[in-house]
């Protein structure tokens, strides 16, 4: 990707697993990189670590679930870097609850941080890719919200939103030169895996790796260098697409 042009880049969620590698690879990649995390500590160090090779990029406090956070947070990236040329949304929480047991707050709460939370920072930055011609939106779902999943049906049904929003604002706005994606990943090894294997929620990874085609469970970097590609000038014939980065976990 060595003929990209060095755009502006937020990351939600940035602060670890997932997010923190898409962050890391656009900063080498030459983008300036804004690291959104709710944990504000984790943003500011992936944004440190970014800056210490030779990258620029801020991190900063967001909650995506809350469209004035959301607001303030672009408004400082503007400040810094511009305006938002591509946007990753990999903010979200886990959620292993039996349906009959699902509080309307617990529902609530998982579909406002990863549903609701991808249409407020998709919406918070559209503006500014619309007046430049050129976008790149990458959303993170999940491959349960393709197969289904027991007792994750409030986190199933926000990430399958988060898949058929993305093929919505694909054919919204991919005539203005923005592209909309998602990858749905499979078992990842990050901290939000070792959680729930912790709690007995989870098999043990290695486990799970047996019962993958490609006999590992994935890397954050596995869904960053897609993610990464996707953000590219190279992507622009790609959009609505649901990219599986999966192992093989679902074909």
């Amino acid at each position: 990707m060595s003929n990209n042009k060095s755009r502006v880049a937020v990351v939600t969620g940035g602060g670890s697993g997932i997010g923190a590698a898409i962050a890391e690879q656009l900063g080498a990649a030459g983008h300036r990189v804004a690291v959104l995390d709710f944990n504000t500590t984790g943003a500011e160090t992936v944004a440190a670590s970014i800056v210490a090779t030779g990258g620029e990029a801020i991190g900063l406090h967001v909650d995506v679930a809350d469209r004035t956070s959301v607001d303030k947070a672009v408004g400082q990236v503007r400040e810094k870097f511009g305006a938002v040329e591509i946007l990753v949304t990999s903010a979200g929480i886990d959620a292993q609850t039996p349906f009959t047991d699902i509080t309307a707050e617990e529902w609530n709460r998982v579909i406002g941080v990863n549903l609701t939370g991808t249409f407020n920072s998709t919406q918070s930055v559209i503006p500014d890719m619309q007046a430049g011609g050129w976008g790149r939106i990458v959303t993170i779902s999940s491959s349960s919200a393709q197969s289904g999943a027991p007792d994750r049906g409030h986190y199933v049904a926000s990430k399958s939103g988060v898949i058929a929003l993305t093929k919505a604002l694909a054919f919204e706005f991919s005539p203005q030169g923005i592209t909309a994606n998602t990858i749905p990943p499979s078992i990842i090894a990050t901290p939000m895996a070792d959680t729930a294997v912790e709690a007995g929620l989870l098999p043990k990874l290695d486990d799970l790796a047996m019962m993958t085609p490609v006999r590992r469970t994935g890397r954050p970097d596995d869904i960053a260098a897609a993610a990464a590609f996707l953000c590219s000038e190279q992507a622009g014939f790609i959009t609505g697409q649901v990219i599986g980065v999966n192992g093989g976990w679902y074909i």
